[in-house]
């Protein structure tokens, strides 16, 4: 059975707005307390060797806060992190073992350096880091480089002058160079072309097949879910309500949200359906509904909804939901 890779337990993120001084005097003399964004609330889940976990979800549901959580870039509000079964805080900080968990980010124009030439922004942190000796270091860019489909001369050139793709491109390569056992991939296709998207995807499917890197792959879009990962977590309004194996989400949806959100995915189809979409908006995170969250747009709602937070449970073996009306 492959190794737990990467677990979080009942991680929270919160925000606090700013507030200048008179209002900090105003709520102390009132006793107001001030309105906080939760953005992540009590998330609890795992990557194994070797997998591919899914997050999806409509946007502000936190996905991208997750991410930057599970990377280290933003610190947590409350719960628990642990790499290999070691506190995360004390693998973070050695900063060798820090490179094990690398980042793709969704716009790469602006997650790369436009000072710096494509050769030093993928080999500063292996040259820094002594991931490969100095004297190698521009070999290793090179292999880095063909190993995303892109040509030495790229080594000379500055991000500008490549299109959105070549540029992700490079900043996969800027991922791997440093050797990741964990690569996180916060909706790295969602700004390029389709034709683009389709070449990126087909990259990451063979880095992992070749490699057996681990990924968190997080996406809105249902297609690339199903085709890329393994498990799929689906978030709303900062917390994971379904999780499940990829094809078993798919097949069986349990949670109304899940079943709302596959109902509306295209289709190649010649049958007629209706098409039926979420109703409602997502309510503010900065006063999210009591209860389960979902419930002010859920057709199954009934009146314990709007009461009870539904913690996330086992429906079937390997199938989580936090629904209290499932079934």
């Amino acid at each position: 059975m492959a190794e737990t890779l990467f677990e979080a337990r009942d991680l929270s993120r919160i925000f606090e707005p700013a507030r200048g001084a008179l209002q900090q005097l105003s709520d102390r003399i009132t006793g107001k307390q001030p309105a906080v964004v939760r953005a992540v609330d009590k998330v609890t889940l795992s990557v194994v060797e070797g997998e591919t976990l899914g997050i999806v979800g409509e946007s502000g549901c936190g996905k991208s806060t997750l991410a930057r959580m599970i990377t280290g870039i933003l610190p947590v509000s409350g719960g628990e992190r642990r790499y290999r079964g070691e506190d995360y805080v004390s693998f973070l900080a050695r900063k060798r073992d820090a490179l094990k968990v690398q980042m793709v980010f969704q716009d790469p124009m602006s997650s790369l350096n436009p000072r710096l030439k494509v050769g030093e922004i993928i080999g500063e942190a292996a040259a820094l880091h002594r991931v490969v000796p100095r004297a190698r270091v521009r070999d290793h860019v090179v292999e880095m480089l063909e190993r995303v489909g892109l040509p030495a001369d790229t080594i000379t050139r500055y991000p500008h002058q490549f299109s959105g793709g070549q540029r992700q491109r490079i900043g996969i390569a800027r991922a791997l160079a440093v050797k990741p056992e964990l690569l996180v991939c916060d909706e790295a296709v969602a700004a390029l072309d389709v034709s683009v998207q389709a070449q990126i995807i087909n990259l990451l499917m063979d880095i992992r097949q070749d490699s057996g890197l681990s990924m968190i792959f997080i996406s809105h879009d249902l297609g690339l879910i199903r085709h890329l990962c393994d498990r799929v977590a689906v978030m709303y309004l900062g917390r994971v309500v379904e999780l499940a194996r990829t094809e078993e989400l798919f097949a069986n949806p349990v949670h109304p949200y899940t079943q709302m959100l596959l109902a509306g995915m295209p289709r190649i189809s010649v049958e007629r359906r209706a098409f039926m979409p979420i109703v409602g908006e997502i309510p503010s995170p900065l006063h999210p509904p009591s209860g389960c969250h979902f419930h002010p747009r859920c057709s199954s709602a009934s009146g314990h909804c709007s009461r009870i937070r539904p913690e996330l449970s086992e429906w079937t073996p390997g199938h989580m939901q936090a629904c209290i009306n499932a079934g």
